[in-house]
C-alpha cells in the first residue's frame, strides 16, 4: 500500500503532458445581443428567444470542443449565451460588426491572442464588412503550440472560378484566398502547426482553385474532404461543405484518424433552422504526440 502511494505521489507531480485536443468550427448565424429593429440587423431578422439560446447551449454543451472556431457571432458577450463562461474564454477582433469570426476555448489552455487578420476584411468601412479573420495560438499543458485562425469569407462565390470577371463576389474570394496563402507561408516558415477553420463559402473539390491557391504555401490536410454535408439535409441530399478544418505544419500527422465529426441538430422542423443555426458544428480531434 505505502508503494502505491508513493507511486501515485510521483505520478501527480509529474506535469501533465499534452493529449488531445478536440477544435471545432461553428457558424452560430446572427448570434448577437442586439434587439430586433436594431439597424445593425438586417429588417427581417428575428432575433432568437430564451427557449433558442437553451437549444443552442445544449448543443455547445454536447460539442464538448476545447477550442471553437466561431462565426457571426457578435462578441464575448453573445457568445456566453451560448457557451458556458466558467468554464469558457472567448477572444474576438477588434471590430463592430455584429457578424464575427472568434474563438472560445476550455479554461486553462494557454491562449496567445494574436493580431486580427485585418486584410481578410476588403471593405471594412461597409455596413456589412467582409470580416476580419481572428487568429489565436493554442498550447495543452507542456505540448507544441497550435496556431489558429478563424475566418468567415464572402459569400456567392460557392463554386465559380475565383478570377471570375462578372462576379464581385468571386473576385473578393480570390483577393481573401491570396490574403490566406500569405498567412499559411508565413506559418510554414516559422515551421509551427497550425489551422484554418470556419465558414469559407466555399465548396472545395479536390482539385478546387481556391484551396490550389492555399496550398501554393504549404501541403494542407482538408478534414471535410470525402464527406457531404448532412446538416438539415433533405430527402437524404446532402450538399458539399462550406465550412472547412484545414490542418498545416505538424498538424497535418496530429490529425486523429477517423476523428472527423458533424454535430446535427435533433430538431426536424426546418422553422426552427433560423432559430438555431443554417449551420452545424463540425470538429476533430489532434494529438500532437502522433
Amino acid at each position: 500500500m505505502r508503494r502505491l502511494l508513493i507511486a501515485l505521489l510521483v505520478l501527480l507531480a509529474v506535469p501533465a503532458t499534452a493529449g488531445e485536443l478536440k477544435i471545432a468550427a461553428w457558424n452560430i448565424a446572427w448570434l448577437t445581443m442586439k434587439p430586433a429593429g436594431h439597424p445593425d440587423l438586417p429588417r427581417s431578422l428575428r432575433t432568437r428567444e430564451a427557449a433558442d439560446l437553451d437549444r443552442l447551449r445544449g448543443y455547445a454543451e454536447r460539442l464538448a470542443a476545447d477550442v471553437v472556431a466561431l462565426q457571426e457571432v457578435d462578441g464575448p458577450l453573445a457568445a456566453a449565451r451560448v457557451f458556458d463562461a466558467t468554464r469558457y474564454e472567448f477572444h474576438f477582433p477588434a471590430e463592430t460588426d455584429t457578424q464575427r469570426a472568434g474563438f472560445a476555448w476550455r479554461r486553462g489552455l494557454a491562449v496567445t491572442r494574436n493580431p486580427d487578420l485585418m486584410a481578410l476584411d476588403l471593405a471594412p468601412t461597409a455596413r456589412f464588412s467582409l470580416r476580419r479573420g481572428a487568429d489565436i495560438t493554442v498550447r495543452d499543458g507542456e505540448g507544441p503550440p497550435i496556431r489558429l485562425l478563424s475566418v468567415h469569407l464572402d459569400g456567392g462565390c460557392a463554386w465559380d472560378p475565383i478570377r471570375q470577371p462578372n462576379s464581385r463576389d468571386c473576385q473578393n474570394l480570390g483577393r481573401q484566398a491570396a490574403i490566406l496563402r500569405g498567412w499559411v507561408a508565413e506559418r510554414q516558415r516559422e515551421g509551427i502547426a497550425f489551422a484554418i477553420l470556419g465558414d469559407f463559402n466555399r465548396r472545395m473539390e479536390r482539385d478546387d482553385e481556391f484551396i490550389a491557391t492555399l496550398i501554393e504555401a504549404a501541403p494542407l490536410v482538408r478534414a471535410t474532404q470525402g464527406f457531404s454535408n448532412p446538416c438539415w439535409s433533405q430527402q437524404g441530399r446532402s450538399p458539399p461543405f462550406i465550412d472547412h478544418i484545414l490542418l498545416g505544419g505538424p498538424a497535418r500527422d496530429w490529425l486523429v484518424r477517423d476523428s472527423f465529426r458533424v454535430l446535427l441538430f435533433t430538431e426536424r422542423d426546418g422553422a426552427l433552422r433560423d432559430r438555431l443555426s443554417d449551420h452545424c458544428p463540425i470538429s476533430v480531434r489532434i494529438d500532437p504526440r502522433r
